[in-house]
């Protein structure tokens, strides 16, 4: 693992913010009474992916704060998966681009949990 300075060299934050792009330019297509309730949704979900990395590297200090915030952010990835899905059964997307999106997810939640059970290499300390 290489090291990094900051949560954005973070390979699994870089995937997120890629993933909030996509989830975005994905539901600027839905129909508009779906503005306040599907589009909301799914683009805060995806975009708290990466803003839960982002706090669990602030958190560093305390080792159960920063598996607490990198589990916040899995268990957007499984909230952004959800709503992608729903969309895809309402017929709003393309089984391609459900596939991109899970794809994406599947991988950040690798991602996350690997960064979970090597949390000690990340923090300053293990309390």
């Amino acid at each position: 693992m290489a090291f990094v300075k900051n949560y954005f060299e973070l390979e699994v934050y870089i995937l997120s913010r890629e993933l909030a792009k996509e989830v975005y330019s994905i539901s600027s297509k839905f129909p508009s009474e779906e503005k306040y309730s599907l589009t909301d949704q799914i683009r805060r979900a995806s975009r708290s992916i990466g803003a839960q990395i982002a706090e669990s590297w602030a958190k560093r200090k305390y080792i159960n704060h920063f598996i607490s915030k990198l589990t916040d952010s899995d268990a957007e990835q499984y909230e952004t998966r959800h709503w992608i899905e729903v969309a895809y059964d309402c017929d709003l997307i393309s089984q391609e681009e459900l596939k991109s999106v899970l794809e994406k997810c599947d991988l950040i939640n690798r991602k996350l949990n690997s960064m979970i059970s090597k949390a000690n290499l990340f923090c300053f300390t293990n309390s």
